[in-house]
């Protein structure tokens, strides 16, 4: 039995992709988001993550979906 797919979107909150899709820990931590397990991965959506740390949040959004 396969399972359901998730989609990751740009305005999810980083604590709630990570407890969807585990396996997105791995991709955030080599984007160089390490800070996934500190207070603010409880607030803050993968797009001002992205934003904060310079990231391209279209490859980001790829890497995190592939």
């Amino acid at each position: 039995m396969e399972r359901e797919q998730v989609l990751i979107t740009e305005d999810m909150i980083i604590r709630d992709v990570i407890r969807l899709k585990p396996r997105t820990l791995g991709i955030l931590m080599n984007f160089g988001l390490g800070c996934v397990g500190c207070p603010a991965s409880q607030m803050e959506t993968v797009q001002e993550a992205a934003a904060v740390h310079g990231i391209d949040v279209e490859y980001l959004m790829k890497a995190l979906n592939s």
